[in-house]
């Protein structure tokens, strides 16, 4: 079992920047996948990026050269640092843990609010 918890959202105009934060206790997450994802009021959940345990990363293109994913095995922690936020980035977002080929276990999610 992996316990994932959210946090660092809130309310920033458009243009600052917001790191969030995804904590993973129970299970040591370093060898799994961990992807994030966002879900709009009124819209299906959209897959944001991921990084894999060796570090690598994929975004969607809506967030490639504003977002960034991390990962700090030793405090099993995996970031993503949104800059150049923009009112359409305001989303409920949520880390998952992938691992056995699927996005098994999910955080509860944080509110990122963009104003305009």
């Amino acid at each position: 079992q992996v316990q994932l918890v959210e946090s660092g959202g809130g309310l920033v105009q458009a243009g600052g920047s917001l790191r969030l934060s995804c904590a993973a206790s129970g299970r040591t997450f370093s060898n799994y996948r961990m992807g994030w994802f966002r879900q709009a009021p009124g819209k299906e959940r959209e897959f944001v990026g991921t990084i894999d345990s060796s570090g690598g990363t994929t975004y969607i293109d809506s967030v490639k050269g504003r977002f960034t994913i991390s990962r700090d095995n030793t405090k099993n922690t995996v970031y993503l640092q949104m800059n150049s936020l923009k009112p359409e980035d305001t989303a409920v977002y949520s880390c998952a843990a992938n691992t056995r080929g699927i996005y098994e276990f999910w955080g509860q999610g944080t509110q990122v609010t963009v104003s305009s």
